[in-house]
């Protein structure tokens, strides 16, 4: 965030007419929305405010969900960039002063090894008397004793860069982490989603095994936030995305898609194996009776539907999403709370 844009009267009226726009605009106030309106009020973000003067000159209004979206693609990993930069920086910093002891500490070494190169030179000769042998033992056992202490600050120099590499190392990587992670439920995003569907996709191709994506929604999910309110929302969404990655398989990715959809890339699986594994999570999510925590009232039953398909050789990932979309239509126009694929249709008794 351009700090410098905040400060003084200025950035106090900036921060105000953010604040009155996201609540203009029938959002929530929190800190990611009051985020995303700054950046598109004050341009920080220049595919941003286009993104959403296209989405406002065309009448259309921002819900909760697009705005997740947008700041999933704009500001999110703006952070990582902003984190690549500064970790890139605060590295090639730490590995200049090491490469600058390790050539100084060359030359130490350098000079050592030519007085070594001299004493012993001199000795050889014979030509020393006692006395001057005796200095000479001192001069070598005083350099050596130098030698000693500067090796063992160098040491010491190198092993705190590479600690502090270390710590850069995990920084940057929770950045990493944090840019692709959901917020909300902990699951993958939908930057991650995009990035592991088109890794997959080849990937499929490649070694030539099956590929299925299921698209997953929460059925009514309206109901509940009119109801109970967008906190007793946000617990629905979570148990969902729960249920969903506590019956995936290992190397299977459950993303949020946006609001209340979720998105599954299920490798290595036809669909009709993936049929099995998806009735199953809808089961369980039918299962269990939630309860609002905040008072312990019985918020009933949470059902979903999917839809899923299977990757064809002629497909694109868009298409394969765009299918799989069709799917999920398909089960919310049949009666929702059931699994649809483009090869097999099941009740929600199946």
């Amino acid at each position: 965030m351009q700090v410098g844009e905040l400060k003084g009267e200025k950035g106090r009226e900036n921060g105000i007419k953010a604040l009155n726009d996201v609540i203009d605009n029938n959002l929530l106030a929190t800190p990611q929305n009051y985020e995303l309106w700054l950046h598109y009020k004050l341009n920080w973000t220049p595919s941003l405010t286009r993104e959403i003067e296209d989405v406002l000159g065309a009448g259309a209004s921002l819900d909760e969900s697009k705005t997740e979206e947008l700041y999933d693609r704009h500001i999110s990993n703006r952070k990582l960039d902003s984190a690549v930069i500064e970790t890139g920086a605060r590295l090639a910093n730490e590995l200049a002063e090491a490469l600058r002891a390790l050539k100084a500490a060359g030359h130490r070494t350098e000079a050592f090894s030519d007085n070594l190169d001299i004493a012993a030179g001199e000795l050889d000769s014979g030509r020393l008397d006692s006395r001057q042998v005796m200095n000479l033992i001192h001069s070598l056992s005083a350099a050596t004793k130098v030698m000693s202490k500067e090796n063992a600050e160098l040491t010491r120099r190198l092993e705190t860069s590479s600690s502090e590499v270390e710590d850069l190392r995990a920084h940057l990587q929770q950045a990493r982490t944090e840019s692709l992670t959901d917020m909300l439920t902990g699951v993958a995003n939908r930057r991650l989603f995009e990035e592991t569907l088109h890794m997959r996709v080849q990937e499929a191709r490649n070694l030539d095994y099956p590929l299925t994506l299921a698209i997953c929604d929460i059925d009514h999910f309206k109901k509940f936030n009119d109801t109970w309110g967008h906190q007793t929302g946000d617990q629905v969404i979570r148990f969902v995305a729960t249920v969903l990655k506590a019956q995936s398989l290992n190397d299977q990715l459950v993303a949020r898609y946006g609001g209340e959809e979720f998105a599954i890339i299920m490798p290595r699986l036809n669909i009709k194996e993936a049929d099995v594994v998806l009735k199953h999570m809808r089961k369980s999510i039918e299962a269990k009776k939630l309860k609002r925590r905040s008072t312990e009232e019985n918020l009933g039953n949470v059902t979903v539907s999917i839809g899923a398909t299977q990757l064809l050789p002629s497909d694109s990932a868009s298409e394969l999403v765009q299918r799989a979309d069709e799917m999920l239509y398909s089960a919310k126009h049949a009666g929702r709370n059931r699994v649809v694929t483009d090869l097999i249709e099941d009740s929600k008794a199946a």
